[in-house]
Formats: C-alpha cells, structure tokens, sequence
C-alpha cells in the first residue's frame, strides 16, 4: 500500500494524559508522528490535537478509530492535504553580520515572503510561515550564511468544508440526548 502524509484532528475536553493515551496508539502500530500541535478549538472547553502521519489509509482509519475509544476524546477526523487548508511556522537564527554583509541574503528572505523578528548585535531571527517544503527550501538556502537555530512548529490545519464537523457532532449527540437516545 503507498504510503502519503496524512492529518488527524482529534477533539477532546483538556484531559492530563490524553497526549500520552494518543502516542501509544501510534506506537503499537510503529507509526512516527511528523508533527503535533495541540490548541484551544473554536468551541470553548475543547481542545484540538493536530497530528500528521506517513502512513497508509486502512491503517490511519484504524488509528483514528483506536482514538475515538478514548474515553476522553470526544471525535476524531482523518484527512489528506487536498482536504485542508495547513501552515507552519519556522524560525531562524542566524549572525547579523552575515545579515550586514551579505546583500543576497535580503534577497533571499524577500524572495520566500519571510519577515524580520528581532535584530541584536549578535543574532538576527527570521520567520517564514508555510507549506513544510517551503520552509525548508528557505533553511537550505539559509545554510550557507551559518545558521546558529532553526525551529519548526507543528501543522495547524482547517477544513476545507464549510461545517465543523466536531460541531456536528455534538449537535448531533445534544438532540439525541434529548430525544433519550443516549445517557
């Protein structure tokens, strides 16, 4: 089966230990998690954990299945890139001098739309905002003027749908509590 990067979105209420609970699931099926972040969603009290994946669909269907039996999640989604709309953010450090010497490298910070943060004497941090690809484009023309730090941060993402599919969700679940469906 071909293996392609794929994004889970797992919805839960801010549990200690939910983050651990997720990992294990990846590692008993010796999944490498790409990235991870985890942030307040849009609706108060829950929490969005952003996970990306290599891996293929049969096997990331049953991940995100294992995650919905958590007891403290409340739903998880799976998705390919074509599905979302994503960004990272990267930093660099990188020596002012080279910053002051070198009038390719505005050039190049100009030319991948990246911005300046801070300027010291002795460093100057570089942000870019993007696609992973983009980011590292940017780090590998970055190498040559000696690059002191850099950081990725993890995938943040949104659907491409017009609905929230969470919010569905608990609409859902609220009317058939109601309705005596479920306790």
């Amino acid at each position: 089966m071909e293996k392609q990067l794929f994004t889970v979105t797992v919805f839960s209420e801010n549990q200690v230990g939910l983050l651990n609970q997720i990992s294990i699931i990846y590692t008993r099926r010796c999944l490498n998690i790409e990235s991870l972040s985890v942030s307040p969603s849009s609706i108060e009290g829950i929490h969005k954990f952003t996970i990306t994946t290599w891996s293929d669909r049969v096997t990331m269907e049953k991940v995100v299945k294992q995650i919905e039996k958590r007891i403290d999640v409340l739903k998880s989604f799976l998705y390919t890139d074509d599905e979302i709309v994503y960004q990272e953010i990267a930093l660099y450090k990188v020596p002012t001098m080279q910053l002051l010497d070198e009038t390719n490298l505005e050039k190049i910070i100009r030319r991948h739309n990246a911005r300046i943060l801070e300027i010291t004497r002795e460093y100057t941090v570089i942000e870019k905002s993007g696609h992973s690809d983009e980011t590292e484009a940017l780090f590998d023309e970055l190498k040559h003027y000696d690059i002191r730090q850099f950081v990725r941060s993890g995938r943040v993402a949104i659907t491409k749908s017009p609905n929230e599919y969470v919010t569905m969700f608990l609409e859902e679940q609220a009317r058939r509590q109601e309705e005596g469906l479920i306790k």
